[in-house]
Parts: structure tokens; C-alpha cells; sequence
């Protein structure tokens, strides 16, 4: 079974760009905290991070291939089917069924963890100056932090049964928790 430093150290290797290992860790954050609320034992709560941490692992190096190259090295380390397909089916647009919550969660956080970084740049670089309320004042400008997905994040809410709000303020809280790994 992978650890959480073979997964680090895996998207170190494969990961030059800073920012995306934040990226990285910030879906990390996210992961672990909803295993908090959604009470997953210890050890499914550090798969929910290490689901988190590689998701993206690939992307920089080879995003034609993307994520089949972190899920055939996920294999070869024996991740479970759960790992495997949270993984596979972290983008609304790849295709994959999300088939457990662990997959649905990641879908659901991805986005957001982009979004809210994109909003703490603008407020001083500090997500400590972020709120609910600023995220939702800045939800409707299309231009701004325009690579964000809204929807993908609405739908994420939906399929974990989270109203909108409480999934923004949970994965906030969750960043918050790591800014200064993040620098904000």
C-alpha cells in the first residue's frame, strides 16, 4: 500500500511548477477534511489525502496522458479500486463514473481549491481575507479566475448532498488550516 510520502515524493518527481503542488496539497486539505465529516476511519481518511495529493501528479509532464500515468504507477504501488477510481474520475470531463464518495468528494473539491486561491491572490495573498461571502460576490464574474469550472463545482456540492455554501466554507476552512504551505 502507497504512503503518504511515496505519494509526495512521487509528485515532487514529476512536479517542477510550485504552484500545481500546492494545488496538490490544497485538494489534500480538502480530501481529509471531508473524511473528517464524512467520518471515515484513520486509514480510508489518509487514502482520501493521498487521492488528493496525485491526483494531478501527471498533469504537468504529461497532460495528453493525464491521469492514466499517476494511475498505472498508483497500480504498481497496490492501490485499492477506490484509490484507483477517485483518481480516474477526478474531472466531470474524463469520462469515469465516480462510484464511491471518496471519487465524488475529489470531483467536488477540485475546482473550488483553484477558485479559492485565485480570490486569497487578490485579497492580499492571505486566505485569511477570504469568505464565503467574497467567493460568492466574485461566483458570477466570468472573467475573473475564468479557468474555473463553476459548474463542475455546483454539480460536486449536489452529488455529495452539500448545499453550496457549506461546501465553500468547509474547503475554505480546510486551506485555511495549511496557508502558510500554500504561501497565502
Amino acid at each position: 500500500m502507497i504512503t503518504r510520502d511515496q505519494a509526495y515524493d512521487k509528485i515532487k518527481e514529476l512536479i517542477s511548477n510550485q504552484n500545481l503542488i500546492k494545488h496538490c496539497l490544497a485538494v489534500e486539505a480538502a480530501m481529509r477534511s471531508y473524511a473528517d465529516h464524512f467520518n471515515v476511519s484513520p486509514s480510508e481518511k489518509e487514502l482520501w489525502g493521498i487521492a488528493g495529493l496525485v491526483h494531478d501528479a501527471d498533469w504537468e509532464k504529461y497532460p495528453d496522458k493525464h491521469p492514466t500515468v499517476i494511475i498505472e504507477w498508483m497500480k504498481e504501488q497496490g492501490a485499492s479500486d477506490e484509490l484507483l477510481n477517485a483518481i480516474a474520475a477526478h474531472g466531470f470531463n474524463f469520462g469515469i463514473e465516480a462510484k464511491t464518495r471518496m471519487a465524488k468528494t475529489i470531483r467536488a473539491v477540485d475546482e473550488l481549491t483553484g477558485l479559492l486561491v485565485a480570490i486569497a491572490l487578490v485579497k492580499g495573498r492571505k486566505l485569511t481575507h477570504v469568505t464565503v461571502e467574497s467567493v460568492l460576490k466574485k461566483w458570477n464574474q466570468k472573467a475573473f479566475a475564468a479557468g474555473v469550472n463553476r459548474a463542475d463545482i455546483e454539480r460536486g456540492a449536489d452529488e455529495l448532498g452539500i448545499p453550496l455554501e457549506e461546501h465553500i466554507d468547509r474547503v475554505l476552512k480546510s486551506l485555511q488550516s495549511i496557508a502558510p504551505t500554500l504561501g497565502l
